[in-house]
């Protein structure tokens, strides 16, 4: 009598030395992180650090338009600096856990995510829990660093973060969901420096939104076919072919509302300051322009470069307002 044999795991399989699909090419994770934690670091995307940099940079906004807006640099910025890039790692690596854990079953059916730790099986989802609630609880020691404004908005910025994984399945427009999650460090970094909320946050605020609906609409037409079979929604599948046209609407609101932020912020009078300040918004524009000149929606390997660009879109706002300072 035939004996019954074990049913094959379904799950696609990665070992510690594979790369998941979209990560950095010889990142530092695939090539020195011990094997236990490389599916940890991997579910945090250690190995794709510009969604870090994506969380970051409106922290650093915030605080140096900030800072712009009282003439008051002081000594505890440094930290606050530091203390939102420690932060950004954490709590993105925290919603990234999040992400996947609740995209558990939709990442299995995607090419480009079906090697994540959770669909592959590297890590179990009660493991990916644990990891989470670590990650959570040591940005909120940074969190705690800073004053009371600061502090409420931190837990506040949980709401979108919850939300988030769930919006593709209930509306065209979750990057809308994402821009606030991901920019909510523009209020927080202002708040951490004034103690308080002024119109320029918000303002700012807006603007990283428009960033957000600008290049995660890149990001999101390399799963369209994907994501038109699953049943996923997204603003790349609702807009289509008529992509670029909207991108220049995000642009153009991105670099309007980064404008008028900088307006708001510098004090009264001030002329020098204000024309060196504005040049951010210019160079914000410049840069998404030129990511739209090579914008192929063809071509998934041209669509990631152009997403992971926007570290260097993001940076220039910050590199003009630390000059802003000096002036």
């Amino acid at each position: 009598m035939p004996q019954d044999r074990p049913t094959p795991d379904p799950r696609p399989q990665i070992g510690p030395a594979d790369s998941i699909a979209d990560a950095v090419k010889g990142n530092w994770v695939d090539r020195h992180a011990p094997d236990a934690l490389k599916p940890y670091f991997r579910l945090s995307r250690l190995d794709r650090p510009i969604g870090t940099w994506l969380v970051l940079l409106p922290c650093w906004w915030g605080l140096l338009l900030a800072m712009i807006a009282g003439g008051d640099p002081r000594w505890e910025d440094a930290w606050i600096f530091a203390g939102c890039g420690l932060g950004a790692i954490l709590m993105r690596g925290a919603g990234c856990t999040w992400n996947d854990i609740t995209d558990r079953h939709i990442d299995g059916a995607v090419e480009r995510t079906r090697l994540r730790p959770i669909p592959s099986g590297a890590v179990s989802v009660m493991g990916a829990v644990i990891w989470m609630g670590l990650q959570c609880l040591l940005a909120l020691a940074i969190l705690l660093s800073f004053n009371w404004a600061a502090i409420g908005l931190g837990v506040l910025a949980l709401l979108p973060v919850a939300v988030y994984p769930f919006a593709k399945r209930f509306t065209w427009w979750p990057q809308v969901f994402l821009g606030l999650a991901f920019n909510w460090g523009a209020l927080l970094a202002w708040a951490a420096h004034s103690g308080s909320l002024d119109w320029p946050s918000p303002v700012l605020y807006l603007a990283g939104i428009c960033w957000t609906l600008f290049y995660d609409t890149i990001y999101a037409h390399q799963d369209a076919e994907d994501d038109a079979l699953i049943g996923v929604k997204s603003t790349a599948r609702l807009f289509g072919d008529r992509s670029p046209r909207w991108l220049r609407l995000f642009l153009v609101g991105a670099v309007c509302l980064m404008g008028l932020a900088v307006i708001l912020a510098v004090p009264q009078g001030d002329v020098l300051l204000l024309v060196v300040a504005l040049a951010a918004p210019l160079a914000f524009g410049w840069h998404m322009a030129w990511q739209l000149g090579r914008l192929r929606l063809d071509d998934n390997d041209r669509l990631l470069a152009l997403f992971r660009s926007n570290r260097d879109a993001g940076l220039l706002p910050v590199l003009v307002f630390a000059v802003a300072l000096l002036v």
